[in-house]
């Protein structure tokens, strides 16, 4: 394997990731009244409101897809008696129908984000940077399972692609098994690294602010004094 392969498969996915805790915990300590994201929504609802819907009920079933695909061996499936045709079929049509779910409502939010003069100025780079990144992603996740898989059906990227992935976990990857994946698929894994690099950088650092004391926090309660409204 040359350098660029060893970079790609061995350095890289470390690196996003340690640049993703690292970039978390620094941007935490430093700027968190900065850790959070500029709504548009008095601005335009509509849109916002059927993109962000189909986007979210497209991609929870996604997320589910992507770790059951890349974390549970196939063998596993196959001692349940899922046969390989039967996954795949599954894979094909299942996730497929949310893969175009999440790419309408993310389509739906660029096009907002890019087209509407308001919102465009509202934005940062940074956020018009995370929107077209997360639908070339989406994208090519969608291109990748939807004809890549059509055109060459030989590939199986539990024998490749997943047995890789599990291997970043003890610290062993093996840059030789991406050698023969079709470049779709190269380009959405490397893509969606880089976006996990990107992410404390950026607004997706809002989906971590649950406000988790709000249910627990003290009234504030107005009442008026000698003509002027206080507060407690």
């Amino acid at each position: 394997m040359n350098l660029l392969d060893q970079f790609l498969w061995v350095i890289f996915p470390y690196l996003s990731v340690v640049v993703f805790v690292v970039g978390h915990i620094f941007r935490y300590r430093y700027d968190q009244f900065n850790w959070t994201a500029k709504s548009s929504e008095f601005i335009e609802k509509k849109r916002l409101m059927i993109g962000s819907l189909l986007f979210h009920i497209g991609i929870i079933p996604v997320i589910f897809g992507h770790v059951g695909g890349l974390l549970i061996p196939k063998s596993w499936t196959e001692a349940f008696g899922i046969s390989n045709h039967m996954y795949h079929t599954v894979a094909l049509y299942i996730g497929g129908i949310f893969g175009v779910i999440t790419f309408a409502g993310m389509l739906i939010l660029t096009a907002r984000r890019f087209t509407m003069s308001t919102i465009r100025k509202l934005s940062s780079a940074s956020d018009l940077i995370v929107n077209a990144l997360l639908l070339f992603i989406i994208f090519m996740g969608m291109y990748s399972t939807l004809v890549t898989n059509h055109v060459q059906p030989e590939f199986d990227y539990r024998e490749s692609i997943s047995i890789w992935f599990r291997d970043l976990f003890v610290f062993s990857p093996d840059a030789s098994l991406m050698a023969a994946v079709p470049v779709s698929f190269k380009i959405h894994m490397i893509s969606g690294f880089l976006i996990f690099a990107l992410w404390p950088f950026t607004r997706l650092v809002h989906v971590w602010s649950v406000p988790l004391n709000y249910a627990r926090r003290s009234y504030i309660l107005y009442r008026k004094n000698r003509g002027q409204s206080v507060h407690h």
